[in-house]
């Protein structure tokens, strides 16, 4: 019997230490999410919620917020999501006027407030929810990609605020958030998909002929219009040909991008701030690879560290707080170090890896890569190196690049043609069609076939959608 009461306790504390394995791989995969920027808001709101965290070797409130200033920043009006931006978009950015070596000056930040700042103070003065209802609204609103979309679902979130802030959130509390955040400006913030976001731009217009049509469109009959079949369109809706083409200039005019519309104010022009440095030793021919911006030096307050060692002398109460806030800061300084220290593994092995891609600067030098390549390097789950490397962006010599921009798979199983030589091709061909009659996949499959590459009509639509262009049929322009 006693062994089996030993066999029982050492499976409790088996379960006990998988389930603090758990929760801490969910919060080092929440801060391997962030970005440099975001990053540094997360420490700062750490220092400024527990008093038993601290910057050290004596740092001053100036010295702190020198820690929150970004050291690089690279402005691209012409994208609001950065990581939207097709490679080829990066390749002509970064070697533009006869390939002119990167100017660091032009990655220097401002003194503007971001998109999310203007929402939240958008927030606080349009509504009237209560401070939990408000605290929940601005959680969204750090939810909410560069364009304004609420990408991930309200679950997702109150799950994030009851891990990661102890804060249970009631579906009807969730719900009034989520609501008023959509009635902010300019309309579409909030949206969950672009069908969502014509929608809440339309029901804000006056119920005219057109937006009861435009409205009808979106609503029900949103695919033909995402497909241009205008014709059947015409038919779905029960509306003449003159009423139809009033309703389709209406939603043309409206916003994708509502968010982006905030970047005709001063205070919200889009950047790219890079969270590696990338630098080049001619001598050695080494790269050397750091984490861009100022990295805290956290540590334990020492107050707290010597009244709870003195022990004893004060209320169960304090003392229990004195502890939770000593664990929580200790739980941070490791969290933040393991960030760290991951992300650097993963950012020398990928420059590693195409280090002929970072010495030219010339795509054709990218090599076939995969994240299951990275996890046989560093031994990290490739879930971790996703998350990791997703919004991530790397300031090299020769430009700016997403990580993800240095993953591709191979053209087929036994190729060493990297994707990324199948998309430049795919590219040249559209580029040089006849509008009037764009090439189908088939057609451009056959002509690549033709160059010699081995590849398949489907893998060709994958890449053409990855570039970023529609069917030929889109692409041959709609005549009014």
């Amino acid at each position: 019997m006693a062994g089996t009461g030993k066999e029982s306790l050492r499976q409790v504390q088996q379960q006990a230490l998988q389930q603090r394995l758990n929760i801490q791989n969910v919060a080092l995969g929440r801060l391997l999410e962030m970005n440099m920027v975001q990053f540094e808001d997360e420490v700062r709101r750490e220092l400024d919620d527990n008093p038993a965290l601290e910057l050290k070797n004596g740092e001053t409130d100036k010295e702190t917020d020198d820690f929150n200033e970004t050291p690089e920043q690279l402005q691209l009006a012409d994208y609001a999501d950065a990581d939207d931006i097709p490679y080829y978009k990066l390749e002509a950015l970064n070697h533009e006027a006869g390939g002119t070596a990167f100017d660091p000056a032009s990655v220097m930040p401002d003194d503007s407030d971001s998109v999310l700042d203007i929402l939240l103070r958008r927030l606080s003065n349009e509504t009237e929810l209560q401070p939990d209802e408000l605290n929940v609204a601005r959680y969204i609103i750090g939810n909410l990609d560069s364009n304004g979309y609420l990408t991930r679902s309200l679950e997702d979130i109150a799950d994030d605020m009851a891990i990661n802030e102890g804060i249970e959130v009631s579906r009807n509390k969730l719900i009034k958030a989520f609501e008023a955040v959509r009635a902010l400006e300019p309309a579409g913030i909030g949206a969950i998909d672009l069908r969502d976001c014509l929608l809440l731009q339309l029901d804000r217009l006056e119920l005219t002929p057109e937006v009861l049509t435009a409205i009808l469109i979106i609503k029900d009959n949103f695919e033909l219009f995402a497909k241009k079949h205008y014709d059947r369109l015409g038919n779905a809706v029960g509306t003449s040909a003159s009423d139809l083409e009033r309703a389709l200039r209406l939603i043309q005019s409206l916003n994708p991008k509502p968010a982006a519309s905030l970047a005709g104010t001063p205070d919200s022009s889009p950047h790219i701030i890079p969270d590696f440095i990338l630098d080049y030793d001619a001598t050695t021919e080494l790269f050397t690879v750091s984490l861009s911006g100022r990295q805290p030096d956290l540590g334990i307050e020492e107050s707290f560290s010597a009244t709870h060692q003195a022990g004893g002398r004060g209320s169960s109460e304090a003392d229990a707080f004195i502890k939770k806030k000593r664990d929580e800061a200790t739980s941070f300084i490791k969290l933040a170090e393991m960030r760290g220290a991951t992300l650097l593994a993963i950012a020398k092995t990928i420059v590693s890896k195409q280090s002929a891609f970072f010495a030219s600067g010339d795509p054709a030098e990218i090599r076939p890569m995969i994240l299951k390549d990275i996890s046989a390097v560093t031994g990290l789950d490739i879930s971790i190196i996703s998350r990791a490397v997703a919004g991530k962006y790397i300031l090299a010599p020769h430009g700016v690049y997403p990580l993800k921009y240095l993953f591709n798979e191979r053209s087929s199983a036994s190729s060493d043609t990297s994707s990324l030589e199948i998309l430049e091709a795919i590219k040249k061909l559209i580029n040089s069609e006849d509008k009037s009659s764009p090439l189908t996949d088939q057609e451009l499959t056959e002509k690549l076939q033709a160059s010699g590459y081995d590849i398949a009509r489907r893998t060709v639509a994958k890449y053409r959608e990855r570039l970023g262009y529609p069917v030929g049929r889109l692409r041959k322009q709609f005549s009014q």
